[in-house]
């Protein structure tokens, strides 16, 4: 009977098989190739499987934050205008008459620009840097389940279905990162379910022909009101418009799904109806949109528990890495499949199992550590904008005054300083570490 140390063995020996890798990781979003990429640049032997076929649509802001551009650049991708992509110098605030315009902050730590690319693009641009890096990427590899040794209840790879006529395949590996998204069949199959104390988000896009389409400010939208509703009520959410680029501006929204007044919405026509309303030199006519109006779900604040165990690893979507205070997904996602990896090097260098496992019990502390905080802020500000009657006080408080204009933005950013002097980015850490844990 084999022993314990024999259930991760990464023996590289000669004839071991296609389906056979060190590391699995199943699904090739900014999280899984970014993981992939960070794996295989260190010489292990990756499978980054793919269900769709590149390129492939997904519901998203096209708008990336300077975290964000920062992973890109340790991607070693070329994030110049040159190459495809559009910068911005910050965020334009909007909520009642009032509109004022926030630079990204010039930081050590982070780039002081943001980018903006269609995420069928992009998305496409990271699985290739990874599999450029030695990740050996298989698309249309539709993921049906994990394959578990059933004495220890460990996963040992999975099974899936190739291309258009669905051939069954099994991949082997001592490790498995889920990085499938926020359905990740995969975590469930794992008995890794959602936590429903946990705020779930929704976000709807399309995109519009429009003069505004080089804006070089990212434009939110925080004053969110259905024009259809006597009470007026402020909505759990907030509207966005990203300028392309290309001709065309990225307009969205993405709001709380479990307050009790957002039930009440329909979201899509509430997106149609807003950008109506949108003062005339955006050019939002009916005839002017490209493309449907689509959603999705954003799984928020850490909301699907645990992140390691019996094998399994799981990032971004499927790890529920979105932030409670604005939605942000990708930048998180990327720098999870980025921790992740990380780990799991260290974990394959160990000399024992008992070894191995303490170091891959490091990646749900590296997310708490990172994260904690500014995730349980943001999950304090979601429970307040998911109660009716507190939203109604804070629109009567006025929303629009400029200190808080600017404590909006802060929150939304999370661009800090390590031992900042600025007051409310330490403001900030104290109520990030006054608020309930992760854990909790």
């Amino acid at each position: 009977m084999p022993g314990p140390e024999q259930q991760l063995s990464t023996d590289l020996a000669p004839g071991r098989g296609p389906e056979h890798a060190d590391v699995i990781v199943v699904g090739a979003g900014p999280a899984g190739s970014t993981a992939a990429y960070h794996l295989a640049r260190t010489g292990l032997d990756v499978l980054l499987l793919e269900k769709s076929a590149f390129p492939r649509e997904k519901v998203c802001g096209d708008g990336l934050t300077p975290r964000a551009v920062k992973q890109l650049v340790d991607l070693g991708i070329d994030v110049s205008e040159e190459a495809g992509w559009l910068h911005n110098r910050g965020l334009r605030v909007v909520a009642g008459e009032r509109r004022l315009e926030f630079d990204w902050p010039q930081l050590s730590a982070f780039p002081s620009f943001g980018l903006v690319r269609r995420r069928a693009d992009f998305d496409e641009l990271l699985a290739r840097r990874a599999a450029s890096a030695g990740a050996r990427l298989v698309e249309r590899a539709n993921v049906a389940g994990p394959l578990v040794d059933e004495r220890t209840g460990r996963i040992t790879g999975v099974t899936a279905r190739l291309g258009e006529d669905r051939q069954p395949v099994s991949y082997h590996a001592p490790l498995v990162v889920a990085a499938d998204g926020n359905s990740t069949r995969l975590s469930l199959a794992m008995q890794r379910y959602r936590r429903t104390d946990r705020a779930m988000g929704v976000a709807y896009r399309t995109y519009f022909t429009t003069p505004r389409h080089d804006d070089r400010y990212l434009e939110a939208w925080l004053d969110l009101r259905d024009p259809r509703d006597p009470a007026r009520r402020l909505l759990p959410g907030y509207a966005w418009v990203f300028g392309m680029g290309d001709g065309t501006a990225n307009v969205g929204l993405g709001v709380l799904d479990t307050a009790a007044v957002a039930r009440e919405v329909d979201w899509r026509d509430l997106l149609r109806r807003w950008c109506a309303l949108l003062p005339p030199e955006y050019g939002f006519t009916p005839e002017g949109i490209t493309e449907p109006v689509r959603g999705s779900a954003l799984p928020m604040g850490l909301n699907r528990q645990p992140h390691y165990a019996d094998g399994l690893l799981l990032i971004g979507d499927a790890g529920g890495t979105v932030s409670p205070a604005t939605g942000e997904g990708i930048a998180y996602a990327m720098e999870s499949g980025r921790y992740a990896a990380e780990t799991i090097v260290q974990a394959l260098a160990r000399r024992t199992d008992r070894g191995r496992e303490l170091a891959l019990r490091a990646y749900p502390q590296a997310l708490r550590a990172a994260y904690d905080g500014y995730f349980a802020l943001g999950r304090l500000v979601a429970d307040v904008l998911g109660r009716p009657r507190l939203l109604g006080t804070a629109g009567a408080l006025g929303l629009g005054h400029p200190a808080l204009l600017k404590v909006a933005f802060r929150l939304m950013v999370n661009l800090t300083e390590p031992n900042s002097r600025d007051a409310l980015d330490r403001l900030l850490h104290v109520l990030g570490k006054m608020a309930p844990s992760s854990r909790s």
